[in-house]
């Protein structure tokens, strides 16, 4: 079981800054593989970021330069530094994690935290 808590989203201006947690726990964490994902308003989900087991991110192409995602394997906590926002940001942010990558990069996974709103105004 693993259990995940997002934090710090939140309301900016267009053009603000959030940095986003998610705080894993559980008695396996070490074997599973984390991501943020995030679902705009009556869009799909789409992949932000994976991150290897030893916490090397590896971004979905289409959000390749938008944000800076980092994780600390000590703490078990995954970040989300998010600068430049924009409007079409606007979302609810996941962090997720799954025992394999493959289906991280799909989207999928057996675990989502409760994920946290970020809204961009213009």
């Amino acid at each position: 079981q693993v259990q995940l808590v997002e934090s710090g989203g939140g309301s900016v201006q267009a053009g603000g800054s959030l940095r986003l947690s998610c705080a894993a726990s559980g008695n396996t964490l070490n074997g599973y593989y984390f991501g943020w994902f995030r679902q705009a308003p009556g869009k799909a989900r789409e992949g932000i970021v994976t991150f290897h087991l030893d916490g090397t991110p590896t971004y979905f192409d289409s959000m390749k330069g938008r944000f800076t995602a980092s994780k600390d394997n000590l703490q078990h906590t995954l970040y989300l530094h998010q600068d430049s926002l924009k409007p079409e940001d606007t979302a609810v942010y996941y962090c997720a994690a799954d025992a394999s990558l493959l289906r991280l990069r799909r989207n999928e996974a057996d675990y989502w935290g409760q994920g946290t709103q970020v809204t961009v105004q213009s």
